[in-house]
């Protein structure tokens, strides 16, 4: 997300849609990030050819109540698309896909407790955030280590005051159903909660430490990400990956390159069709090195920022 972030909020940033359809809105805490310096502007581009437009607009999924982030231009590109794209598309019942995640994160054969997945320096900060969960720790040793650590993230969301009623995707698809155009979807929350099962356990509890960082850091950083984000800093998003320490390879390999690349293959064929798509995903998947931006344009579509 944006320069200065470190540990969980980096790597919750790329995770945060994949654990939205299976985690409940959390009631809002003390409001992290909750006004930004001068005129919101989060960034959007444009990709158009001689009948076809597609705006790319970055999103943070949750946020705290009463940040406001729309604009003249976001609401123009908006009304004027026929289509409107998210990373998912439809999480339907938030209780469904949590029984979904549930049922695949739980583990068919005998694991260690989930204190001993974690270094003895984080123990205690597990401890605590499994106690302020409400969730067994019985019933968390029974979870694959990204399961675990997704059940966790609700913890995480509370602490900072966010909610995913007030996200982006949210607000948007709140008002695009009245309009009767079509929502498609990149991914399934089932093909995302697949990201994380597939991944080695390794990589697996290098996700789960990093939800465990302690709670006043990540609201100031949060709160540097929110403001950055709303700045629309380009440069910025893209070096909070680049910088990433529990970010490694695989883990960047799996949440952001190969769904770039993927998304991007998707936009490419429907550059070919008339039309006007409005795209919301993700600021980090739109900016930096592998990001959708450059993969589109290997394929010879340029982006042009509108905002």
């Amino acid at each position: 997300m944006i320069e200065g972030l470190k540990g969980k909020l980096k790597l919750i940033g790329a995770a945060a849609a994949l654990a939205l359809a299976g985690c409940a809105a959390q009631p809002a805490a003390e409001t992290a990030g909750s006004a930004a310096a001068g005129t919101p502007r989060p960034a959007m581009w444009k990709v158009s050819d001689a009948d076809t437009t597609m705006y790319l607009f970055g999103t943070i999924h949750l946020l705290p109540e009463g940040r406001t982030w729309r604009t003249a231009a976001f609401d123009t590109a908006l009304a004027s698309a026929d289509e409107l794209v998210l990373e998912i598309g439809d999480v339907g019942d938030p209780a469904a896909m949590a029984q979904s995640m549930m049922k695949m994160g739980l583990s068919s054969t005998a694991l260690r407790p989930l204190r001993e997945r974690v270094p003895e320096a984080k123990r205690a900060a597990l401890d605590a955030i499994i106690k302020e969960s409400g969730i067994p720790a019985a019933a968390l040793d029974r979870f694959e280590t990204w399961a675990a650590g997704l059940s966790l993230l609700g913890v995480t969301f509370q602490r900072l005051g966010l909610n995913p009623e007030f996200g982006v995707e949210k607000t948007i698809g709140a008002a695009w159903k009245d309009s009767g155009k079509p929502t498609i979807g990149l991914e399934t929350a089932e093909e995302q909660f697949g990201f994380f099962d597939g991944m080695p356990e390794t990589e697996q509890r290098v996700f789960l430490e990093g939800v465990l960082d302690s709670p006043e850091e990540a609201k100031k950083q949060f709160s540097e990400m929110l403001d950055a984000w709303s700045r629309g800093d380009e440069a910025a998003i893209a070096r909070t990956f680049e910088d990433e320490q529990n970010m490694t390879p695989a883990l960047r390999e799996v949440l952001l390159t190969r769904r770039n690349a993927r998304w991007a293959e998707w936009m490419d064929a429907r550059m070919k069709r008339p039309g006007t798509v409005f795209v919301a995903v993700g600021a980090g998947h739109l900016a930096g090195k592998d990001s959708v931006q450059d993969f589109l344009k290997k394929k010879g579509h340029r982006a042009k920022r509108v905002q």
